[in-house]
């Protein structure tokens, strides 16, 4: 944890009182004494510092800071990532992960390959899934949440919701192993926006490529080595970073 996140409902006249694990953090690793400063940030919000005001050092901690918010949040990451929904474990590192390193919205869709119980995950509810969001973002020292969309059925999304979706970025591409391209055909250096697409486990089907290829999607190889869902949605990520400078 890298920075120490809070809601804004928490901040009140200025303080913010700490009772869970964030006053553990501040207690058992930063070690933190009265009037020390620690960075701060509120989700969604500005960046900024803490002094402790008053500090319980042992069980149930308790911590009260003081904040100063000075420093916006860095501008929304400009990579975008359509998501066949994975097993519910990995859809949670794939989060947290994805979340520190930089991702604008994250749409988890349906596709052949999915399990159909992989719908009823409690995972799939904000309250479940939005503690991994913060996670990735106090490993990252950021304040923006990233936002998730949910679409449970796959022909409503790349018929009627891509192709206008697919207009607002400058590369829209989709991961496929039999590609004859690689992704540094498909993202150059200038581009803006990029909307990347990673398969369930197994691939996609060759019916869904073609609606994706309809929809004005480009697809793309990362060469012939097979890699699991989590891998290869973090793996593309920063490629696609490095390509964009």
């Amino acid at each position: 944890m890298n920075i120490i996140l809070f809601e804004k409902d928490e901040l009140k006249s200025g303080c913010v009182v700490l009772t869970d694990h964030r006053a553990k953090h501040i207690v058992k690793v930063l070690h933190s004494e009265l009037g020390d400063c620690i960075r701060v940030g509120e989700i969604n919000g500005e960046i900024g510092t803490a002094t402790v005001l008053s500090i319980k050092n042992k069980y149930p901690f308790l911590v009260e800071l003081s904040v100063s918010l000075s420093a916006k949040p860095a501008p929304s990451p400009s990579i975008d990532l359509i998501l066949a929904m994975p097993r519910p474990i990995m859809l949670k590192r794939i989060l947290s992960q994805l979340t520190a390193l930089g991702i604008g919205t994250i749409y988890i869709i349906n596709a052949n390959r999915v399990e159909k119980s992989f719908w009823d995950a409690g995972i799939l509810n904000e309250d479940e899934y939005r503690p991994h969001l913060i996670h990735g973002l106090e490993q990252a020292v950021d304040t923006r949440l990233p936002e998730i969309k949910i679409f449970r059925h796959f022909l409503p999304f790349v018929e009627e919701y891509l192709p206008e979706l697919s207009i607002q970025y400058s590369s829209c591409i989709i991961a496929h192993p039999d590609s004859g391209k690689s992704l540094s055909d498909c993202v150059a250096e200038n581009d803006e926006g990029i909307l990347y697409a990673v398969g369930p486990e197994g691939g996609w089907v060759d019916f869904e490529i073609k609606k994706f290829l309809t929809a004005g999607m480009n697809d793309f190889s990362i060469g012939p080595r097979i890699l699991k869902v989590d891998t290869a949605a973090v793996s593309i990520h920063g490629r696609i970073s490095q390509l964009l400078g």
